[in-house]
């Protein structure tokens, strides 16, 4: 992984942040995607400290608005050349209806559309790397969800659990016909299972019932370390070099739900995203592009001191 350059969303707690941190340690340039600059910048210190790599820096953005999706991408071209690991790891649960500024579902928003975008808008990116990864953190709630993405926005039946299944079964979909689309382009994407991780996770959601579920089964939760494992591999083993469209738990590639494999319904749902972040892949434009022009020579565009990331 040396100097390698991974993106990780929602890389400043929970397994986000310990896939930062270990791929920091084996030499890659990692960039941290995060909401809050004062929890950023004390991240991106603590990692570059912990481990001995001065190449760890930021980008500050609500992926859950599709603007702010924009000006992240923007900003991160503005200083890289090229993208080889994409970890989309930012999601969330929410415990009432709330929706962003182009009023779509705030569940649906982060864990599903803003993938869809920053994914899209980074390709051109991940193009130019040899060999590029894409990791979407999925869950196994997906197995929960139906398709049924006509009401996802109805806010009179919201249920959280319910959305973040969803959402989840939204990411399988879009994983599957992302590696169906790039095939050929040298760019491999792929979901994952963390395991139910013991975070910071779902915070203001696991009061009342799912509270108590969720202090009686701590015993049975994974850590962070554990749940980041699968990420990790994802993103550095040569075991995976070249494998696309797969859904993996604890490293090893296994069957999803059969919802999530309506190759009609993946379709449709793609449409879906287009119109709501309005926004379209060009793959014609990237299986086109002179393969020359792949290179992982570049040297990283950043200024790896400490002031650099305080004074942000």
């Amino acid at each position: 992984m040396q100097n390698k350059i991974c993106l990780v969303t929602g890389a400043t707690s929970g397994i986000g942040y310990v896939t930062a941190l270990e791929l920091a340690k084996m030499g890659a340039v990692v960039i941290l995607g995060g909401r809050d600059m004062e929890k950023a910048a004390n991240t991106v210190i603590k990692i570059r400290s912990e481990s001995g790599n001065p190449y760890v820096d930021f980008i500050l953005g609500d992926l859950s608005n599709f603007e702010e999706v924009r000006k992240f991408a923007t900003e991160f071209k503005s200083q890289y050349s090229r993208l080889d690991v994409l970890v989309n790891n930012a999601g969330a649960i929410f415990k009432e209806y709330d929706a962003n500024p182009d009023r779509v579902e705030m569940t649906m928003a982060l864990n599903f559309f803003g993938i869809y975008l920053l994914s899209g808008l980074l390709l051109d990116r991940m193009k130019v790397s040899v060999h590029s990864r894409i990791i979407n953190v999925s869950s196994m709630m997906h197995k929960m969800a139906k398709n049924n993405f006509s009401s996802y926005n109805d806010e009179h039946n919201y249920k959280a659990i319910n959305s973040y299944a969803l959402s989840k079964l939204a990411l399988m979909h879009f994983t599957y016909k992302l590696a169906e689309k790039l095939n050929g382009t040298g760019i491999t994407v792929n979901a994952m299972h963390p395991g139910w991780v013991k975070s910071n996770f779902g915070n203001g959601f696991y009061t009342g019932f799912y509270g108590l579920v969720d202090t009686l089964t701590t015993p049975l939760q994974s850590t962070p370390v554990q749940g980041a494992n699968t990420i990790i591999y994802l993103a550095s083993s040569g075991e995976v070099a070249g494998i696309s469209g797969k859904y993996f738990i604890k490293r090893k590639a296994t069957g999803s739900s059969s919802a999530s494999c309506d190759k009609e319904v993946s379709t449709e749902l793609w449409d879906l995203a287009e119109r709501t972040c309005k926004f379209k892949y060009d793959f014609e434009k990237l299986k086109t592009e002179n393969k020359n022009e792949k290179s992982n020579s570049d040297e990283p565009k950043m200024n790896p001191s400490e002031d650099n990331a305080k004074d942000k």
